[in-house]
């Protein structure tokens, strides 16, 4: 599902870069160490900035984008110039062969795809072995708030909790690395796993 105006202003704004230069990148890297090297797939990149932080505070090696929305694939092309390799496609079908790639990140795409579960089986399937998922997600309660109905449009079905989300990634096969942390009075949260 593609951002609505208000969640297009969330993501692409200062204040969001900011946040995952200076408290996102850091948290990922004492959860789930140093990319350095990596090839990684980062899930639904907005303008670009994850993939950024990526590179300059993770140290990948290599960062490959998908999005579903066309402006927004404008937009990381500013960004990133001949910095990323970026297309558009679906988190629930990745066009990637299987093990392509030492981590995917998802920085707040997976609560809008109608088949979050499916899109976390394509995370699974394209990770190498032991292979690392950076996470920060909307919990469904805050979806569920009035505020969030209000200003987002999400799929209105099949929301998870962190409990929800967490169990998944454990059922595809994926280790939590920690314990994720939640901001924003819980509504959002943010880890790390590996797959076996």
């Amino acid at each position: 599902m593609k951002l609505n105006w208000a969640e297009t202003l969330l993501v692409n704004n200062p204040f969001r870069a900011l946040s995952q230069r200076y408290f996102e990148a850091p948290l990922f890297r004492r959860m789930a160490g140093s990319l350095e090297g990596s090839r990684v797939l980062e899930i639904g990149c907005g303008r670009g900035m994850g993939v950024r932080m990526l590179i300059d505070n993770l140290h990948a090696a290599e960062v490959y984008a998908v999005d579903l929305d066309p402006a927004q694939l404008r937009r990381a092309r500013r960004t990133l110039g001949a910095n990323g390799a970026l297309a558009a496609a679906d988190a629930e079908r990745l066009p990637f062969a299987s093990e392509s790639f030492d981590a995917v990140a998802d920085f707040g795409v997976l609560h809008h795809a109608p088949d979050w579960q499916s899109a976390v089986a394509e995370i699974a399937r394209v990770l190498r072995p032991r292979g690392r998922f950076l996470f920060g997600e909307v919990t469904a309660a805050a979806l569920n708030r009035r505020s969030y109905k209000l200003l987002f449009e999400h799929p209105t079905a099949n929301r998870f909790s962190e409990a929800q989300f967490l169990s998944e990634l454990t059922s595809r096969g994926m280790r939590i690395l920690g314990k994720p942390r939640r901001v924003l009075c819980g509504d959002i949260f943010l880890g790390a796993a590996q797959l076996l």
